[in-house]
């Protein structure tokens, strides 16, 4: 069976050793192992009453045989069971109804559990199989669907940094630059340009790679540049000891490969250590000299069958200690509570201030990750849980219905990283800027929707929570029938933009995390995808226009996007938020990257200046579609005084002969230094003097 398919199969497997059992009618399902400070979570598919252990017909007895007056909740109809507040031991929970009769023997442990051997894990592997009826189904292509995955850092002085959410906290990103030399990404090359003087710019190297590597993020501390990228390495774990073995059809695995580089001279990088983990880069974050990043692995199970030597277990890679990769050591492997994939996240953290030395530390956790978010202290990632509705054939046709997620916190502590707890959060997360963390709390917002049913319309949700992830306060059932587009927190104040057929602008007072309250909301036409504070009683928000355009025998019409559009929001009186200004942008096909990658935004705080690569598009008449016209960067002043005003213009000419972007000379990002504004491509820089947006300067690489 193809390896995306197996892939998919795998998102979707109950992870944590969790144990189903079936009847005729109705099924049973949860984990056989919970944290003293989680709730044990059980789903039924049919329906107790809410007084059902009042009645006698569930309860938990200890391993005594003594019952236990465990805390209990019912909710979601009667499917959804929380039992709280068990102390460490082992327990069994009884189901007695007309419908169910059986028992679920369950643990409660103080922290959380290591995989002890390979049969252990093999054994979990081969449960979660199981769990799924996985030998018995076959996928339906045309029917799947795939899950959506989706602050203001103070820049001043006399060079950009990187548009982070969380001041302190470095986001990896294309380019970086120490205020004397940009490093860029140019394919799978790492380009040094020396731009002490922008009118002389000149290349000093390029870190070249094989093509077994592919750059796509930076980061960089003082003298250390730090790249990081995907590399494709041949699995050689199961061959047996055989050194001489064909590669030929050999499996390959995608690592997740930093290397780091001394540029104390930079026209002399010198490679200092390399470090990898199996998987794809979920994120990669910096603070207080210590480097995190996040994988998420998807192991080989379904080949157990065929190759019973197969490795489950993570690669990883540290030229410190090793000649080539070597899996993750069993102890260093757990299982995170309540997580619905059968994948892995892998956390790992390394001190840069000494990296000869200083050695990297690597946690696996069963329970794939979507979403990160992380502070000075504290690390969150996300996971979806579905709740699908699979029809009774023998092929398989998936519909994912409810989706919720639960997030689970790690604390960090230099590159000691510690589960804390977790929680299920009702509805979806859309990207980091839905969540925040705040005085101890952490807040988000989710949209709970079910794309397969009609009646089921969807809404919008606020979630705050304490320190050990138990919600404290909320808000529900926001904005029916949309979905969130954008978010924002910003201290006390949440921000939220849902959308339809209208842009509705939430603003949430997060205060008192008991009691969170909507105080005002504003409806304008048009979305925005991101929204960025300009101080603390303005927003700038950057997205697209839209029509309404009316279908003939529908009540619904048409909602279609026309150009890019800029606004800028008033929040001051919290109950009445105003659209002070916007700047429509081309017309229907206009895009920048800022509206899905906010490293994009180009700001200049002393200068109130704000910019942004752009592609424009426009329809002329008599044309079906939007043609390109031009591309290239702007740059705006905006100010609550003043409003949007462009300032500077750095669109190439119109030329009707080029029918789409160069890639070459498409502009990712911009970066200024001093009073010079650097634009940067794949395969070029220009230099422009920042006050009056004149070119300078232009090198090709």
């Amino acid at each position: 069976m193809k390896k995306w398919i197996m892939s998919i199969i795998g998102t979707l497997l109950i992870v944590g050793l969790v144990i189903v059992f079936f009847s005729a009618r109705t099924s049973v399902s949860a984990q056989d192992a919970v944290l003293s400070n989680q709730p044990f979570i059980v789903n039924l598919s049919s329906a107790v009453s809410e007084d059902a252990f009042e009645k006698g017909e569930m309860y938990v007895i200890d391993q005594q045989g003594k019952k236990v007056n465990a805390k209990h909740s019912i909710s979601n109809k009667g499917k959804l069971v929380e039992i709280k507040g068990l102390k460490e031991g082992a327990y069994t929970l009884f189901v007695k109804n007309k419908i169910l009769k059986t028992k679920f023997p369950f643990t409660v442990y103080k922290e959380l559990q290591s995989v002890k051997s390979k049969e252990e894990l093999k054994a979990y592997f081969e449960q979660a199989k199981k769990t799924q009826g996985y030998e018995k189904v076959t996928i339906m292509e045309d029917t799947m669907a795939e899950a959506s995955k989706e602050s203001s850092n103070v820049q001043g002085g006399d060079y950009s940094s990187t548009n982070n959410q969380v001041d302190g906290v470095d986001e990896a990103d294309m380019v970086k630059t120490n205020g004397s030399h940009v490093f860029s990404i140019s394919e799978n090359n790492v380009v040094v340009v020396n731009i002490k003087d922008p009118k002389k710019m000149s290349e000093e190297t390029k870190i070249r790679f094989t093509n077994d590597f592919y750059p796509s993020q930076l980061l960089l501390s003082d003298d250390t540049l730090i790249i990081i990228g995907q590399k494709n390495v041949f699995r050689t774990l199961e061959s047996d000891g055989k050194q001489n073995i064909d590669r030929i059809g050999m499996p390959m695995d995608s690592m997740t490969s930093v290397y780091f580089y001394d540029i104390t001279n930079p026209a002399s990088p010198k490679l200092s250590r390399e470090i990898a983990t199996e998987g794809y880069l979920n994120g990669a974050r910096l603070t207080n000299n210590t480097m995190y990043f996040v994988t998420t692995v998807y192991p080989k199970f379904w080949m157990m069958e065929e190759n019973e030597n197969i490795e489950l277990r993570p690669i990883i890679y540290d030229s410190k200690t090793d000649n080539e990769p070597k899996p993750m050591n069993y102890d260093s492997i757990a299982i995170l509570p309540n997580s619905m994939q059968a994948n892995y996240s892998i956390i790992s953290a390394i001190n840069i201030e000494n990296l000869k030395d200083n050695s990297v530390m690597t946690n696996g956790y069963l329970g794939g990750s979507e979403q990160l978010y992380m502070s000075k202290e504290n690390l969150y990632l996300t996971s979806t849980i579905f709740e699908s509705t699979n029809s009774n054939s023998k092929k398989l046709i998936w519909n994912p219905g409810k989706m919720d997620t639960e997030v689970f916190k790690f604390a960090l502590n230099e590159t000691a990283v510690q589960f804390v707890a977790s929680s299920r959060l009702t509805g979806t997360i859309l990207n980091q800027f839905s969540m925040d963390e705040h005085d101890g709390y952490f807040r988000a917002v989710t949209t709970k929707e079910n794309r397969w049913e009609e009646n089921e319309p969807s809404e919008n949700n606020l979630f705050i929570l304490d320190k050990g992830m138990k919600i404290v306060g909320s808000i529900t059932g926001l904005a029916k029938d949309e979905r969130i587009y954008s978010a924002r927190f910003m201290g006390d104040k949440a921000y939220m933009v849902t959308f339809k057929q209208t842009d509705p602008l939430f603003v949430i007072d997060v205060a008192t995390p008991t009691a969170p309250k909507v105080l005002g909301e504003l409806k304008i036409p048009g979305f925005s995808n991101y929204l960025h504070p300009l101080d603390e009683n303005h927003l700038i928000g950057f997205g697209y226009e839209t029509k309404t355009v009316p279908q003939e025998g529908s009540k619904e019409p048409l909602i279609m996007t026309e150009g890019m559009k800029v606004s800028l929001f008033d929040v001051s009186d919290l109950s009445n938020p105003k659209e002070l200004d916007t700047e429509v942008i081309g017309g229907q096909g206009t895009f920048s990257p800022i509206q899905y990658d906010h490293h994009a935004l180009f700001q200049h705080r002393e200068k109130n200046l704000y910019g942004f690569p752009i592609s424009i598009y426009e329809q002329g008449t008599g044309q079906e579609y939007a043609q390109f016209k031009q591309d290239g960067a702007l740059v705006y002043e905006i100010t609550p005084e003043k409003g949007i005003v462009m300032k500077g213009n750095l669109l190439n000419p119109h030329n009707p002969a080029q029918l789409y972007e160069n890639w070459e000379s498409s502009i990712q990002r911009m970066v200024y230094v001093g009073d010079s504004l650097y634009t940067i491509a794949v395969r070029e820089i220009t230099s422009y003097n920042l006050n009056k947006y004149e070119k300078i300067g232009k090198l090709k690489y």
